[in-house]
């Protein structure tokens, strides 16, 4: 079994940053790319960041000079660092990773639990 769990959602005004953590554990042969994304109330899951396992990052527009994501291989964690937050940024981040079991069998997508981000105007 694969498990993806995050942390580090709260509440914070804007201008701040807050940092989220995702971890995956279990039986993991490889994990391609890490990422995030995020659902506003009302709207549709959209991505925020994704990071390759060669470090290749790819970012949407709305958050690419404020968000920074990296990950780290030993560690099977993925980050992610959001500064100069707004308001616009709240919404429940989930954890993405596409994961290979074993050598023999075709990756799968895994999806964290989601973390609460709130930013107060």
């Amino acid at each position: 079994q694969v498990q993806l769990v995050e942390s580090g959602g709260g509440l914070v005004q804007a201008g701040g940053s807050l940092r989220l953590s995702c971890v995956a554990s279990g039986s993991i042969f490889r994990i391609n790319v890490m990422g995030w994304y995020r659902q506003a109330p009302g709207k549709q899951r959209e991505l925020v960041a994704v990071v390759s396992d060669v470090g290749t990052t790819t970012y949407t527009s709305s958050v690419k000079v404020r968000f920074t994501i990296s990950r780290d291989n030993a560690k099977r964690t993925v980050y992610l660092q959001m500064n100069s937050l707004k308001a616009e940024d709240t919404a429940v981040y989930y954890c993405h990773a596409d994961i290979k079991r074993t050598d023999s069998f075709p990756s799968t997508v895994y999806w964290g639990q989601g973390t609460q981000v709130t930013v107060s105007s």
